[in-house]
Formats: C-alpha cells, structure tokens, sequence
C-alpha cells in the first residue's frame, strides 16, 4: 500500500456504490425489516387544533380483528424522564398543542387490521359546550403575542446592528422599502418517515428513517430508561429527508413504546396525509427589506426583518435575516427576527433553513434596487462583494461569488438581455430573465470513523454516516481510496447503524465534510500502521481509528461559506397566468468538488426544490380548522420532470486549504438558496409586475397581469 494519496480518485464521476442494490430491491429501508411475529401501528391523530381529552374510549378498536394492544395517554407507559423535544411527549398528557397531535396508537396484527382498528377510537375533547376550544394559527406582522427572542435556529442571535441602519437609510439617496412573503413549505420526502422497533433480552433494536441514528438512541435510552449500548438504532437506507428526518419524530417513539409494551415487533409507517402535522415544516416567514444605496449602487444601509411563527410546544425560528448578515458590505445593518407562538404543528428544519427564505427576500429586494438604480443586477451585486464577513468582520477562508455571477453571465448569454421589463413577447406569451445569488454556510462537527486493512488487500471503512440519496458512500469510499491510494473497488464502507463509531447525523450540508474528515484521519493512520507491520497480515487485519472531536470543536478565525449565482429565463402565459421555467443555470464554488456527479446531482435537485418553492408548492393554514389542507402530494405540487426541461449546475474550481483535509464545501443546499429569487426577478423582467408572494401560481399572476394595464392584449 503506497502512502501518498490518489487524488484522481476525487472530483470524478464515479457511480453510486450502493446504486444496484437499490435499482434491484435489495436494498431495505426502515419499513421493509419484518421480524418474526411483526405487528403493525397505526396513530390516531386529533380532531382539534386545541383542547384537552376528556375521554378516549378504545372498547371499539380492541373488537376489531387482530386487535392487539390500544395506548392512549390514560395506559401508556410513562417515560423515564421528559424528551427535550416536547414534540416526541406523546401519550403522556391529556391536553391537544395543535390539530393532528397524537391522541392514541392502534396495534394489530396487520397493516389492514391496525388501521381499522385506530378509525374504531373515540376520542372526546373538553371545550364550550359543542364547540371546540378557540385557536389562533395566523400568522401576522402585528400580532400581540410576537415577541423578539435571544437565538434563532442555529444559535445566531435573534438580533444584531451595526450603525445606525434607520438613519443611514432616511438619508441614502436612492431607497427600496419592500416586503416579501413565503408561505409554510413541507418537506414530503418519497419515504415516508417509518420504524420497525424489537425489544428482547433488554435490547432495543430499531430500523429508522432518519438522518441520524445517534439522536434517536439518545432519545430512545432516555425515555425508556435504557443504557444506551443496548440500544441500536440502524438507517442503512433512507429515501430522502430535506431536514424532516434531522431530529427524532413521534413515530419512533410510538414504534419503540409499542414493541416494548406489546412484546412484539412493531413496525409503524406513517400516511403521508399525517406528515405536515408531526414531522416538521419550514415556517412561514413574512419579510420586510429596507435597502439605502448610493448612486452608483454602493449600499450604504441593510435592514432586514423577519417575522414567523413557531407552536406552544417548542420554540423554532426560522433565522431568515441571517444571509443579510453575510451577503453585502453596507456601513449600517439591522437584523432581527420575531417570533408569534400559535396552536400549530411545530416548524423544524427544511433545506436550507434561514437561507432559503432569506435569500429570496434579499436577492428579490435586491432586483429592485437595482431597477430603481436603472443598473444591471449582475453589476449590483458585483459593486456590492464585500473582503470580509459584514457581520464578523472575519476574512473569509474563500469567497468566489463574483466568479460566479461573472461565469454565469457568460453561460447564460445575460450580455444580450434587454434590461426593460415587458419588452419580449413571443405571441401570448411574456419572456424574461433574472439573477440571485446563493450562499450557504460550510459547518463540520466532530466524528469518529475507522479503517481495517484486510490480508487479502481490500479495506473496511467504519463510521456512522447516513445516505439519505446523496450518494454519501460512495463520496466517503472515494475519499477513503484516494487516502489509502488504492482502487475504488478495493474499499467497502459500513454506514448507518449506532453499532459504528460516532458520527453526526446528515444536516446543514456538513455530512461529508464532518465524516470525510474523520475517514480521511483513519485511513492516513491506518497507512502509518500498516508501514510499521512485518510481515503479512493478521487474519484479522489491522485496523486504525480517529476522532476529530478536538479539530472540529474549534472556532475558525476564518467565515466558512459556499457561493453560488443563478439565472432564469421564464415564459409567462398572458392568457391563463401560467409561469413556465425554461431553462435555469447555476455556478457555484463549493470548495473541492469530491464527486462530479453526485455533487451536479445534489445542486441540480436544490434548484429543482426553489422552482418548486417559486412556482408550485405552499401549505395553506386552515383558519377555521387549524389545519394545512395540502396533505398529500395530489394538492401539495412538487416539481416534475416536465417542469424543468432545460436545468444546468456547474461549478468554479475553488482551492480552500482552510477547511477539512478534503477541501470541500456542503452541495445539499446551496444550489437551493437563490433560486426562487432568480425565477421570482425573472418573472418580473418579463411582466414589468412585482409579485412579493410566492408561489407565482396562476391565481395569483393573471389578475396582476390584468390589473397592470393589458399585458393580455
């Protein structure tokens, strides 16, 4: 084994190890493990948006055929200690926090049987008379209870001011004061979330859909009073997650409590329609942007406030207004959140949390300042570049957003674009073209990892890691070949299973820069053990480890972030209001690319999700019901194929020694960020009308197409 690396090994385009096992079914996802005797759950959600039970009478349900077990939170077993989480507190109070709150989980002996007996529960709820209690879910910028809290997610401070952004934007000489709105947005990945628990012996085992087995073991031994070498939790395979599976959900707990207390295999798959009521949403953010330049575009002022909403059970804010902090140099800022709690599901994760919606507002306000300045967007945001982090004033360890919006240009053919709103038209139809920037912060934490050296030449690479479709093994395999100097086919990776060492869960774009270090670490030891060794190997192998929890804690002196711009040329129909993407481009610098086409793979798939954002997807909350009425994927409209028939991701080379041995920056997320803002300024260009809603849905463009003066004629 030689001890210099391969770097051949990383950047190309090398197939998904595990893609056969996948296209032939041999691959098995949480709900596909079946042990002998399974039974199967089903949970009860509530019919309320607030409340408290008065009775949940199960006599029905245990009549059923195949009946086994009813819980409800009058015979649950009680949880060792509460959850952090107050959104896994399932079955242990009487009171209902928001509509679709689990009051009761049916188990049976069959898929059929389990669902059937959970329609047979009567559930009775306290309230004025006949009518439930009253509930507040909407979501307003004057809302009484809205409040400015200490943190938004993530630990960034709620607030933050440089100057004085009020007087600096009173007296810059050209001014845009404008607001933006972004509806709740689920995440519905394709796999459902699903668990199959088994307890025996005092060891839990469970099969998750997750992106990070080790929060759920934490959570599991806690509740059930369990060490937590006894249990193991194992997410081999999961189909997706978009940051709805990042944190443990209601439905393992539910699995874990049932094949506890039944003594049976339980394995619970949830219904999609029961998914935006208990496994997270991306808030609703409503934006109000104030941006102060002068002349020449300078920006001598950046106020940027947000406010969302979270539930009364758990404190999530959305940190929208955290991009403002990075973006654009500008002597004054002003960044804020405020938060209103309401009788809703809690918001959670969603890809890209605070940047996606962040940047859309600011890149779409951006558009407009750059219209009111009559200067070329691309121009804008050049003049605007800043040398250091606006907010930290820490040197960045690499930043090459103008490369970008410059390469993009040039891609994109912006230099031939007439700059006059509603200037081509192509029969009925408007043409236009717009532009965004991306950005996306490079986070790592510690991971552990190891590496054996087999007598027969090939290698075992151990860590915790979790593929949920990002083709982490295969990138993670590439990195530990190209450390070992050896052919990719000589090096099998095991992920997925708390049984390997510690590694964090798949989040924040972190995933591979977080494990890749710790493989990188082990495999560079393992080739100093295998130097040292005489003679042949054991039959064991040699093995070596490492643990980066020393290196990663540490706080950079430099701010870490990915770039990116994108462009959009759209076709707007006068005649029904139809907005059609014809073709999106995107350049981004990420760092070392590791894989040319997983990574092309995950910022295409970003762009395709804010098309989806920008065109086609929301949540409506239900006043009267107090509850989002789009709940499957016939009325939540996610992008199809024939939705983006011309898409393009391509990135600049980009050397940063200053993040992980590998040199890369997170591709999950970035290629998200900007792009419903690119497609939003696109569709102004074309129509010369400002929509400040998304989505651009044809309800909502044909009237302000109408209103604006006749573009229909």
């Amino acid at each position: 084994m030689a001890a210099t690396a391969t770097p051949h090994l990383l950047g190309t385009p090398a197939e998904r190890v595990e893609g056969r096992a996948k296209v032939t079914g041999a691959a098995r996802y949480a709900a596909e493990h079946t042990p002998p005797g399974c039974a199967y759950a089903w949970p009860v959600p509530a019919g309320v948006a607030c409340g408290r039970l008065t009775g949940v009478d199960i006599t029905d349900a245990m009549a059923q055929p195949g009946a086994i077990a009813v819980l409800t939170p009058f015979n649950a077993p009680r949880f060792a200690a509460p959850p952090d989480d107050a959104e896994l507190d399932v079955l242990q109070y009487d009171s209902v926090p928001h509509r679709g709150w689990y009051v009761a989980l049916a188990v049976a002996d069959t898929p059929e049987n389990a669902r059937a007996a959970a329609a047979a529960v009567r559930v009775t709820c306290a309230g004025h008379g006949d009518e439930p209690e009253p509930h507040d879910v909407v979501l307003a910028e004057d809302h009484p209870d809205a409040y400015t809290p200490e943190k938004a997610n993530g630990g960034h401070p709620a607030h933050r001011e440089r100057g004085d952004a009020a007087a600096a934007f009173a007296s810059a000489p050209v001014r845009v004061d404008t607001g933006y709105r972004v509806p709740p947005l689920h995440n519905h990945p394709m796999e459902p979330h699903a668990a199959t628990a088994h307890y025996a012996g005092g060891r839990l085992t469970v099969y998750d859909s997750c992106q990070g087995t080790g929060p759920v073991r934490a959570v599991l031994a806690a509740l059930f009073d369990l060490p937590e070498d006894r249990v193991t939790v194992v997410a081999e395979h999961v189909g997706g997650g978009f940051g709805g599976k990042g944190t443990p959900r209601p439905h393992v707990v539910l699995a874990a409590m049932a094949a506890i207390h039944t003594g049976r295999p339980v394995k619970l798959a949830l219904p999609r329609r029961h998914l935006p009521s208990v496994t997270g949403h991306r808030a609703p953010t409503l934006h109000r942007l104030r941006l102060g330049a002068e002349t020449d575009g300078t920006l001598v002022s950046v106020s940027h406030e947000v406010t969302t909403h979270t539930s009364r059970v758990n404190e999530f804010v959305e940190q929208a207004a955290v991009p403002a902090r990075v973006m654009y140099g500008s002597p004054h800022s002003l960044t804020t959140h405020r938060v209103v709690p309401l009788d809703v599901p809690s918001p959670s994760w969603m890809r890209a949390p605070g940047e996606t919606p962040g940047m859309y507002a600011l890149e779409s306000a951006m558009d407009e300042l750059a219209g009111a300045l009559g200067m070329d967007p691309v121009d804008l945001r050049v003049r605007n570049d800043p040398a250091t982090e606006p907010d930290s004033g820490r040197p960045f360890s690499s930043r090459h957003l103008v490369e970008c919006l410059r390469e993009g240009a040039r891609r994109f053919g912006w230099d031939r674009r007439d700059p006059r709103p509603a200037a081509h038209r192509e029969g009925p139809f408007l043409v236009g073209t717009g532009v965004a920037a991306s950005t996306y912060p490079v986070l790592v934490s510690p991971s552990a990892a190891s590496a054996t050296a087999h007598p027969d030449g090939t290698f075992t690479v151990r860590v915790n890691a979790t593929d949920i479709g990002t083709g982490a093994r295969t990138v993670l395999a590439q990195v530990a070949a190209a450390a070992l100097a050896v052919p990719l086919e000589a090096v099998r990776i095991e992920i997925g299973s708390t049984r390997l060492p510690r590694a964090p869960l798949a989040g924040g774009s972190s995933g591979t820069a977080s494990w890749g270090w710790a493989v990188h670490r082990a495999c560079e030891a393992l080739t100093r053990t295998v130097a040292r060794h005489a003679g042949p190997l054991p039959d064991g192998g040699l093995t070596a480890t490492a643990d980066t929890a020393d290196e990663a804690r540490r706080t950079p002196p430099y701010a870490r972030h990915a770039f990116g711009a994108q462009f959009a040329e759209v076709r707007v129909d006068t005649v029904t209001g139809e907005v059609r993407v014809r073709r999106m481009l995107g350049v981004f610098a990420v760092g070392r690319v590791l894989n040319a086409r997983t990574a092309r793979s995950q910022l295409v798939g970003g762009m395709v999700m804010g098309l989806g954002m920008a065109l086609t997807e929301h949540s409506t909350m239900d006043a009267a019901h107090g509850d989002f009425t789009e709940c499957d994927l016939a009325s939540y409209h996610v992008p199809a194929h024939a939705d983006v028939p011309d898409i393009e991701a391509h990135w600049i080379d980009e050397d940063d020694t200053l993040l992980n041995p590998m040199g890369s920056k997170g591709v999950g997320e970035i290629g998200t960020t900007g792009a419903a803002a690119a497609i939003g300024n696109a569709v102004h260009h074309a129509t010369g009308v400002r929509f400040r809603e998304l989505p651009l849905t044809p309800d909502r463009v044909l009237p302000a197409l109408l209103s604006a003066g006749g573009p229909t004629a």
